[in-house]
Parts: structure tokens; sequence; C-alpha cells
């Protein structure tokens, strides 16, 4: 077990929204004893901070100003509510907030703004630097971390994907509507797939695992057994 964690001390998990990867990176990470980080988070947070301030999503100067301000921390503490971490911006607990369906409907624009991901790329480099860690994301594999050990892609329907969101939101007392979250599900694909600054595309070394019909234990007990055959 020691050889198998020094040969990937550096895992990055890419895929679309809502396809699971940070939910399976947390489990993966605890199963390995690693260090979980979900850079969503940051540009999450980002956004959040951005409809809080009542500033245009499309003004990109003033997005990326904030971007550059912004104090964000992501620590492995915070209330028992079903959190993997607690993301604090300036200090306030943001967690819940950034998951809100305004949130879902406004990230994919702002993180396509190239000053926001220099902020926050650079951060997450070099909270990888220290090694035995598992960075979930959209461009991990692809420009945050092109040397990772191992990359895995997620992808799962779009069908499924809303699914998710609209228990996850029924669940965390707001209100949601499936159709509107599959719709903007869509959209953000698109917006995704064709983002000039970073496309959510995979590794040409990368893992695909289509997750629709697999339980978290079947994809952590099939990432386990890549990881030994490799």
């Amino acid at each position: 077990m020691r050889d198998l964690l020094a040969k990937f001390s550096i895992i990055a998990i890419d895929g679309t929204a809502a396809s699971g990867k940070s939910t399976v990176g947390a489990a993966l990470a605890q199963r390995l004893g690693y260090l979980f980080f979900d850079t969503g988070v940051m540009y999450r947070a980002v956004t959040w901070a951005v409809l809080e301030r009542n500033i245009e999503v499309h003004d990109i100067a003033q997005v990326s100003k904030l971007a550059e301000l912004l104090v964000i921390d992501v620590t492995p503490d915070g209330e028992d509510d079903g959190r993997q971490a607690t993301v604090l911006v300036d200090g306030r607990d943001v967690t819940w907030e950034i998951r809100r369906p305004e949130v879902d409907q406004a990230v994919s624009q702002i993180s396509s703004y190239p000053r926001v991901r220099v902020a926050l790329t650079a951060q997450q480099r070099r909270i990888a630097a220290i090694g035995s860690i598992v960075m979930v994301g959209r461009d991990i594999g692809t420009v945050v971390l092109p040397e990772a050990d191992l990359k895995i892609f997620m992808i799962a329907s779009p069908q499924e994907r809303a699914r998710r969101r609209y228990q996850d939101s029924i669940a965390q007392g707001y209100q949601a509507n499936y159709n509107e979250i599959l719709a903007a599900i869509i959209e953000r694909d698109e917006k995704d797939r064709t983002n000039p600054v970073s496309p959510m595309v995979p590794a040409h070394d990368a893992v695909i695992i289509e997750t629709d019909q697999l339980s978290v234990e079947a994809i952590l007990d099939k990432l386990e057994q890549l990881m030994e055959r490799s």
C-alpha cells in the first residue's frame, strides 16, 4: 500500500457538474488518508460574492478585481450538517450559500474569465505541491496539474445530474424546479465545453468513468483496482 500511495501522490478528478466527482473525491481521499480539495468551491465562492455585492456578472473587470481581493479558505472542519468541508469568504461561512441555484447559473460564466482563473489556479497549485492530495475540478488534469499521477474524468447524463441537484436543493430547504435545473445544466455543459480559456475536456491520458448506474462504493472499488493495475 505504501508503494501505491507513493506512486499516486497527486490525483486529479475532473468532470461535468453534478457527475459525483466531489463525493467520490472526498471518499477516495478518506480511504487513502489524503487531503481532499474541491477547486470548484473557489469559483462558487467568487460567484456568490459577486452576486452578494450586486456586481454585474458580465462586468469582467469588476468580477476579476474582486476575485483577486477575496480571501477564500477551505477547511475540513465545520458544522455536522453533511458538508464535506467548510468554505469561508473573508471569514464568513458560505458553505451552503454557494450551492444555491443562482450560483449554479452564473458560476460557469465567471469561471471563464482569465484573471479569475489565474488568481485561483495559483492557489490551487500551491496547495497541491504538498502532495498526497485528491484535487477535484474541471481542468485539473489539463491545466492546473497536468503532471498529476492519476487523472480521472467523470461523466453522467444531464437528466441524472439534474435529479441529483434537485434533490440536494430540496434537502437543503430551497425551492427548486427540475426542468429549470436540467436546462441550466445543459447550458452550462455547452459553455464549459466551448470555454476558450479552459474548456472542460478530458486529459489525453485520463480514465473516463460514467456514473449514472454506479454507487460511490462501486466507483471507489473501480479506482482502487485501476491504481493497483497501473
